[in-house]
């Protein structure tokens, strides 16, 4: 269920749409006749003299459904969760006129009440765009009728109006903040696109308090386009973003440090030149060769023991004899 709240002058030019729609239905009223368009405009009128001083006595709303649940709304059913709404909106005490059309896929009903009521006063219209956001939130959840999936599902091309720029803004702010860094190149984005924000502060110090953004004739507070694209939440989202793009950069970073460690660490090992491995009968081999080596030298220093003095007598004795022998 969607609401949509409008205020104005004149009860003629309302009257006459509503009524004189094709197919359009009356389907209840209080306070007014209902036989011909003409008395019900006298009517609305008669009551608004009781505040002459009230410049938008008109009061406008358009409730619609999905179709989804054209199956639950019958005309009594629409009647009394028209009488609920205006009942939670505290439209209380006035005139008003429910008419139905037909015009669309969707069932959709309007409600025109005037905002003197009934004893002279004022019915408020502060907040009420804000309040009739939740009054419709609260009766589909009540009634267990459809909820939409979401603004990207919305098929632009059959939006019309106010509806239509309020969808061109939700869709040209959502791109451009992924693209900035903050407000101020937010504001320099859209501006590019023929969008104006607009920002309110808090009496004259330099605090934001709100943002709203225009195009052509139309202007809407950022809550109004859509929650998320409020003052508070806009800043938020735009910082969060922030921080995970620095957080990329820095993985990046860190990914590619790493991988330069990785190549210089694989450049070194390359660069080892390793000795290839004796087999065992080389080392058995050597190791005969040396053993051979040293016992020829033992050998040898056990024959030069033997020039020593008893041999060297011997030697004498041996030559004495023969020189005798000779003689």
């Amino acid at each position: 269920m969607i609401g949509k709240v409008i205020t104005g002058k004149s009860f003629g030019g309302c009257i006459r749409y509503v009524v004189q729609k094709h197919d359009a239905i009356i389907l209840n009223a209080a306070g007014v006749r209902m036989q011909e368009v003409n008395q019900i405009i006298n009517d609305f009128n008669l009551q608004r003299k009781y505040n002459p001083n009230l410049g938008k006595a008109v009061g406008h709303i358009a409730l619609s459904w999905s179709v989804n649940d054209l199956a639950k709304l019958t005309d009594e059913v629409m009647v009394n969760m028209a009488k609920e709404y205006l009942q939670r909106m505290k439209i209380q005490d006035t005139q008003y006129l429910i008419v139905k059309h037909q015009d669309k896929s969707h069932p959709h009903i309007h409600i025109v009440y005037n905002r003197v009521n009934n004893n002279g006063k004022t019915i408020s219209d502060n907040f009420q765009k804000q309040r009739n956001v939740q009054v419709a939130k609260q009766l589909t959840l009540k009634h267990g009728l459809f909820i939409a999936p979401g603004k990207d599902k919305v098929n632009r091309q059959q939006l019309k109006g106010e509806d239509k720029v309020k969808y061109e803004l939700f869709d040209a702010i959502k791109m451009a903040s992924k693209k900035v860094k903050n407000i101020t190149e937010l504001i320099q984005v859209l501006e590019k696109q023929g969008i104006i924000t607009h920002l309110k502060y808090k009496g004259n110090t330099n605090e934001i308090q709100g943002i709203s953004f225009s195009k052509g004739q139309f202007k809407f507070k950022g809550s109004e386009i859509d929650r998320s694209l409020s003052y508070s939440r806009l800043t938020r989202l735009l910082e969060q973003q922030l921080v995970e793009q620095e957080k990329s950069l820095a993985d990046q970073l860190r990914d590619v440090m790493n991988a330069k460690k990785e190549r210089e660490s694989e450049n070194k090992t390359e660069q080892i030149t390793y000795l290839k491995p004796e087999p065992e009968s080389h080392y058995l081999t050597q190791s005969l060769s040396v053993g051979a080596d040293l016992l020829q030298g033992l050998l040898g220093n056990i024959a030069d023991d033997d020039d020593g003095p008893e041999r060297k007598r011997r030697k004498k004795n041996e030559q004495q004899q023969g020189r005798g022998i000779s003689r």
